[in-house]
């Protein structure tokens, strides 16, 4: 699969890069059988719903894609890319993003609280 982040403005980019190769890693694989689960990540460079990119975590099959999913996701969440950077590298909790609005969840809340900073691999450099 050739590297789907080239041409995006967003820093989250790269971190979803890297999710993607740790798919393919003995911890990714871990991680499909712990989580199992389906998220849409729509990110916003600057606002919410502008200029959204929109990837999908497939802790399903062990995939990160760029592009909107095909069928029902688990949920769906909407960030800011600096918000998503924050949550997805432990900076801001999850739950303090939601209350904050910096983070817009769709789709099932128990899915959702899933998604912690533990399902991404730990950036090297970004």
């Amino acid at each position: 699969m050739a590297d789907q982040t080239s041409g995006s403005v967003l820093k989250s980019a790269a971190l979803l890069e890297q999710m993607r190769l740790h798919m393919a890693t003995d911890a990714g694989k871990e991680l499909i059988k712990k989580v199992g689960l389906v998220y849409q990540l729509n990110i916003a460079p600057k606002r919410i719903g502008h200029d959204e990119e929109i990837y999908v975590v497939d802790l399903k099959k062990g995939a990160v894609t760029k592009g909107p999913y095909e069928g029902k996701t688990d949920a769906t969440f909407s960030f800011k890319d600096a918000d998503f950077l924050a949550v997805a590298t432990g900076k801001m909790n999850p739950q303090m993003a939601f209350i904050r609005g910096a983070m817009k969840i769709k789709g099932s809340l128990s899915a959702a609280q899933k998604f912690t900073p533990d399902i991404f691999p730990k950036p090297s450099k970004l």
